[in-house]
């Protein structure tokens, strides 16, 4: 709920957030607000709320087809009926076929059927690439993307701790990660079982005995005759072992004591994904202006990532309601016809998600809350994925003016020429019938084009 990587200790009249879970330990708590009150039932106010704030697309083609059709239709009823009663010697006859080719050429399906397809298209390729686009207009929005909000845990990292370093004194650090694991076997924590991993052996639990696990502290257990301790600097403490100094490692910090003595430390810390210092490359190509995230962990876990990345800013220890204020403040400082996109893929990033000009969540391991409220998903996971997006976008908008510039130019030219009589029934059947085939052969090239598919 709050966006760290790691469990939040409680201590006596302490503050539970509503959907927090237990791990470890007894808690007597006391229900202090209603549920309309309670966290869960902001974050979805404040996604319902962000959702009303959103401006819709509006669709210029229909709006110029629903004036445009009856101007064409009032100005052929005049070809045919005015000429022969003005001009000398003028048929009925005549006018009446030049006004019937005049209304054929004047026909706009060419502009109403091949600018959604070209948006269909667009979204066609972006799906092969495994990005699902929910609308036209999210696809129209992503080609002026200026500024893109990541969240961090799942998003540009992939919310799966490892131990990052060892760091033994008077003894191996194979052994130190040994009996550490061993200590942490009968914990169901996010770094006991990060320890296990890395240790990667099978555990003989006849080895262990005496487990305790202090909440907030650690473990002591005894392995193999040996008493050892796990935790972080409070554990330290009850064995009256002073802090002690870890340099500048950044992470969640496990220091270990073996029969009373302090032997090392161990550095657990979330993976970046490997695609994600890409995916911060290929955005600056794509010229976005700034790169941002914005996490609840802490300012040093949050600034290594950030420096790793090469991300222009870093936002920490924020909670989901903060992430709103922030996004909304980006939001103050960009260009008029620029887009802020937010990046998340938590329950606690879908207020964030729907108040962005564009929300993206990460797919396969993103909430279902995170997927609701965006308009993108990104079913493979990879960041890297969004600017494959934006070229998919930003050439699917070159093809609808290509097809806008197209349509209306030979209209006009045959329009002309039939309203002087030399542009025959033929020629007001291909103005309107061919480039309307031309027209959705090019929305549809974009499918074909190798650099966007998978």
């Amino acid at each position: 709920m709050t966006g760290e990587s790691v469990p939040r200790e409680v201590t006596v009249d302490g503050e539970l957030l509503s959907g927090c879970i237990n791990i470890n330990g007894l808690i007597t708590a006391r229900v202090t607000k209603e549920f309309g009150e309670s966290t869960v039932s902001k974050i979805l106010d404040l996604v319902e709320n962000a959702s009303s704030k959103k401006s819709n697309s509006e669709n210029f083609i229909t709006k110029f087809a629903r004036y445009y059709t009856p101007v064409v239709v009032i100005l052929a009823a005049l070809l045919a009926i005015l000429p022969p009663l003005v001009i000398p010697g003028a048929t009925f006859s005549e006018w009446v076929y030049r006004a019937l080719t005049f209304l054929v050429i004047s026909c706009p399906c060419a502009l109403v059927i091949s600018v959604p397809m070209s948006f269909f298209g667009g979204i066609g390729a972006a799906s092969l690439n495994g990005v699902l686009i929910k609308g036209s207009n999210y696809l129209e929005a992503l080609a002026q993307a200026e500024t893109i909000v990541f969240d961090k845990t799942g998003t540009l990292t992939k919310g799966v701790f490892k131990v990052q370093d060892i760091v033994p004194q008077g003894i191996s650090s194979g052994e130190l990660l040994e009996l550490t694991a061993y200590a942490e076997n009968y914990s169901n924590h996010p770094i006991s079982i990060s320890l296990k991993d890395s240790y990667g052996k099978e555990i003989n639990n006849n080895l262990i005995t005496e487990v305790e696990e202090i909440a907030g502290h650690g473990v002591i257990a005894t392995v193999d005759g040996k008493q050892i301790a796990a935790g972080n600097d409070k554990m330290l403490s009850r064995f009256n072992i002073p802090a002690q100094s870890v340099g500048d490692a950044v992470g969640t910090i496990i220091h270990v004591v073996i029969d009373g003595e302090y032997r090392g430390y161990i550095v657990i810390a979330d993976e970046v994904k490997e695609d994600s210092a890409k995916a911060i490359q290929l955005l600056k190509k794509e010229n976005v202006k700034q790169t941002v995230m914005l996490t609840g962990d802490a300012k040093a876990i949050g600034e290594k990532v950030a420096k790793e990345l090469g991300l222009d800013q870093v936002y920490t220890q924020l909670l989901p309601g903060d992430k709103v204020d922030k996004v909304e403040e980006l939001m103050k400082h960009k260009s008029a016809k620029g887009k802020l996109v937010f990046v998340g893929d938590g329950i606690n990033d879908a207020p964030v998600l729907a108040r962005a000009d564009l929300g993206i969540a990460m797919g396969g391991l993103g909430s279902d809350a995170a997927i609701e409220a965006a308009d993108i998903v990104i079913m493979t996971d990879e960041p890297s994925k969004i600017s494959t997006a934006m070229k998919i976008s930003r050439k699917t908008l070159g093809i609808v003016r290509q097809n806008i510039i197209f349509s209306l130019a030979v209209k006009l030219i045959v329009l002309v020429l039939g309203a002087l009589g030399i542009a025959t029934m033929w020629a007001a059947v291909f103005a309107d019938v061919g480039v309307s085939v031309i027209a959705i052969l090019n929305a549809i090239r974009i499918l074909s084009i190798k650099q966007y598919r998978s």
